[in-house]
């Protein structure tokens, strides 16, 4: 007879009232803390795994395990208390009692629902690290969540060293953590979002739907993350369900997705948010590969149980697999915490749950901080249960375990790798691409230790990557013979910008390249400007990433893909990257085999960086042997060609391949007219403008160099693969200086056209650079 669902509760609670009855530690932690209830399905998944751990020796005693729930519950409880003050107060006071009206901060403001929410999701992730004695990465897709991060590692004493000094568990050390929290300070180390004095973050998740995107790539084998995710992310950003194709035991650690269900967005219902929200979305998954797990989204034990079950489940597909007993695709294990936003705190439910769930500002209104305090008193935990509830979860001396400020994800320190070395000499002609591609496969072949991941948008073939395609081979459930597929490949296809970039960027203990047409690498920029942001500002913070950096590559590029129609042709992304800061995010533009290689290996040798390379797949001059090339790309810039008098009166730059012959090409008119010049290939451009703070200073070219290069009274003509006006602007400082300045380059003209009709109709061919000479120089320059 098939159990109908209440018939289902009502065992379960008869079983759990048996349990509670024969043990009195089970049944003292069953009553819960605070706004904590556990219920019967919780009680009795707790119950089985003390028996679990008491049989694998992870713990002396089912009552240690209940005894280290019981603190997640008081840490629970204090962690939501806590950061309803974050939100409302200026005051803490450790003995609960009521603040005045002076003690509210007179602009409350905190995304406090999902705050709430996340806090009882950390500490059950907490305890779980306790009771296993492993200590588990943590990734958080909802940012905006911070202030559960940061009152729980108060709590815990878990903090950054920028946090324990400035924070501790004492009225004083609170306080101030509630006053900074959206201070709006410069140097206050508290911010809106996951930043970089965050213990243990790994992405500041400002972004809805990149965590969704990165987890599954992101541990090495031996490591293990639970990733805590959005379903608001889930609405907006598609690409999640394929998470479950991708993940193999074989090169991957053990990663737990949680979905927190809370069920609704700034000011609307959606999907998730309907009556059957949470049924629909547990169908959703099952048709796309995973194994919905549901769970009460209020209590830590909830957690701590769910997600050592998900790592058991997959383990135990791991063993089933590589035994030859299961074949995959097998299902990925999918947590959903089904809770009410801001549950726990006032106004729990209500669209006001996800900034202000309070009637109205208590600094003002009576009725509000009445409100406040009924919330505030079901919380409150006094300080010497807070104090022995920290020193029962936080036992890694004696398990001889990192805190998981200092987890393995979030402190990646991976070595420059083999930097192989192609001959490559001058004359002739080749596609850059190609020598991309074998110089890639060369670095592989050289470091096999190191975890490789190739973002694809689409056709890596006819971006001229077939070498590395045939070495790789995509990753797919089900390989079709005679294409380049395989379970283990290392290529991860989607026609999905985002979910791509995605999966290199998150590859930090490995080696990384994305490749995509110029034009469609457009929706990377997101993705990838999040991570230049939270690496930088991880410099700045002390915490220098050592993750090696990643390529992006934009081939099929605008000057070369005529063919298509002019959605094909933009060169937004280099001129949108070029707006960041050099020192984190390089913009390179190689023009012949050798500078392609040299670019790859120049960004394979250095860290904490993203590097787009617009590279052509075309064949194109060799210029320079691979020597040259490198120490091109060390100063950015390199001289061709030059003709006439030792300081001309001309500079030609050129910036991209086509753009470079064209101007080689004017050079030969020029020298036939006996005009003095040089033509200088501008590789990394912003290494030559003026730098904005320190550290972009550290990394440009000083004054004096540029203009040794460069030097005032020239006439100068760019001739640039972008927007002309995009680059007079990053290179003002060659153009201020410049006697006359003058730039051509891309200005929205295409379709479908070949290269040479390309530059025509963008007024950026050789004719268009000798006219605009010969204005200049008042003399006819053209046959």
């Amino acid at each position: 007879m098939v159990m109908d669902d209440e018939a289902r509760q009502y065992q379960g609670e008869r079983e759990a009232a048996l349990y509670r009855a024969a043990d009195a530690d089970f049944a003292a932690w069953a009553q819960g803390v605070g706004s904590v209830v556990h219920g019967s399905a919780t009680q009795l998944a707790v119950y089985k795994l003390a028996g679990r751990l008491l049989a694998a020796g992870k713990v002396n005693s089912r009552a240690d395990v209940y005894a280290q729930l019981h603190a997640a519950d008081v840490l629970a409880c204090a962690g939501m208390w806590l950061v309803a003050h974050m939100t409302y107060a200026e005051r803490v006071y450790l003995d609960g009692r009521a603040l005045d009206s002076v003690d509210f901060k007179a602009q409350p403001e905190g995304h406090t629902g999902g705050s709430l929410n996340m806090v009882v999701a950390y500490l059950g992730y907490m305890a779980a690290n306790s009771l296993t004695g492993h200590t588990r990465a943590w990734l958080m897709g909802q940012g905006h969540c911070v202030a559960a991060i940061d009152a729980c590692n108060v709590l815990l004493d878990n903090m950054s060293p920028a946090h324990a000094a400035r924070y501790a568990l004492s009225e004083t050390g609170l306080s101030r953590l509630a006053a900074d929290f959206y201070s709006y300070q410069m140097d206050c180390p508290l911010g809106s979002h996951v930043n970089a004095y965050t213990a243990g973050g790994l992405i500041e998740g400002g972004y809805l739907g990149f965590a969704e995107l990165q987890y599954v790539h992101m541990p090495l084998p031996g490591e293990r993350l639970v990733a805590f995710l959005s379903d608001g992310a889930f609405e907006e950003q598609r690409g999640s369900d394929w998470m479950s194709r991708w993940w193999r035991s074989a090169d991957s650690g053990l990663v737990v997705p949680v979905m927190i269900a809370n069920g609704r967005r700034i000011d609307q219902k959606t999907s998730m948010g309907r009556p059957d929200g949470v049924g629909w979305f547990c169908r959703h998954l099952t048709l796309n590969g995973f194994a919905p797990m549901l769970i009460d989204g209020r209590d830590p034990a909830a957690f701590a149980c769910a997600i050592l079950e998900a790592e058991d489940r997959l383990e135990a597909t791991a063993e089933a697999v590589a035994s030859g007993r299961a074949v995959l695709p097998l299902p990925l294990p999918y947590i959903v915490a089904e809770t009410v936003k801001g549950w726990g705190f006032p106004g729990a439910g209500t669209n006001a749950a996800h900034n202000l769930p309070l009637c109205a500002n208590p600094y003002l209104d009576a009725a509000a901080r009445a409100e406040f305090h009924a919330g505030a008193s079901v919380l409150y935990q006094c300080l010497p249960a807070i104090l022995e509830a920290r020193a029962t979860l936080s036992r890694h001396d004696a398990q001889g375990r990192l805190r998981e400020r200092d987890n393995a994800l979030a402190c990646r320190n991976v070595p420059i790798p083999q930097l192989p070395l192609p001959v490559l000499e001058p004359g002739g002609s080749s596609s850059p691409m190609d020598a991309l591609d074998s110089a890639f496969c060369a670095l592989i072949d050289a470091n096999p230790g190191l975890r490789v991941r190739v973002g694809n948008p689409d056709e890596m073939r006819s971006n001229h990557l077939c070498r590395t395609l045939d070495k790789l081979k995509h990753r797919v459930l089900a390989p079709e013979a005679g294409i380049a597929e395989a379970q283990d490949g290392c290529v991860i296809t989607a026609l999905n910008e985002e979910a791509v970039v995605c999966a290199a960027l998150a590859n930090k203990g490995g080696l990384s390249l994305v490749a995509s047409y110029e034009a469609f690498a457009v929706k990377m920029l997101g993705a990838i400007r999040q991570e230049v942001i939270f690496a930088r500002h991880l410099r700045a913070a002390g915490r220098t990433p050592h993750w090696l950096s990643v390529p992006v590559i934009s081939t099929s590029h605008t000057w070369e893909n005529g063919k298509n129609e002019q959605s094909h042709q933009d060169t937004t992304l280099a001129e949108a990257l070029l707006g960041e800061m050099a020192d984190s995010c390089r913009v390179l533009f190689p023009f012949d085999a050798a500078t392609a290689v040299a670019a790859l290996l120049s960004c394979y040798g250095s860290h904490g960086q993203v590097c787009n390379l617009i590279v052509p797949k075309r064949v194109q001059p060799q210029h320079l042997d691979m020597a040259c090339a490198r120490q091109a790309l060390a100063q950015g810039w390199v001289r061709i060609a030059h003709s006439g008098e030792s300081s001309p009166q001309v500079q030609l730059l050129a910036m991209g391949a086509a753009q470079l012959n064209e101007m080689l090409a004017a050079s030969v008119v020029l020298a036939q007219h006996g005009v003095a010049h040089e033509v200088i290939a501008l590789i990394e451009p912003a290494r030559l403008r003026a730098p904005r703070d320190a550290a972009e200073a550290a990394y440009c070219l000083s004054a004096e160099a540029r203009e040794h290069v460069f030097p005032a009274g020239s006439l100068r003509l760019l001739l640039t693969h972008t927007r002309p006006e995009v680059m007079s602007g990053i290179l003002w400082p060659l153009a201020s200086s410049a006697r006359i300045w003058r730039a051509l380059g891309y200005i929205n003209q295409g379709g479908t056209l070949d290269e040479e009709k390309m530059l025509h109709a963008n007024c950026a061919s050789r004719h268009h650079v000798l006219a605009c000479l010969s204005g200049e120089l008042g003399r006819q320059l053209d046959a």
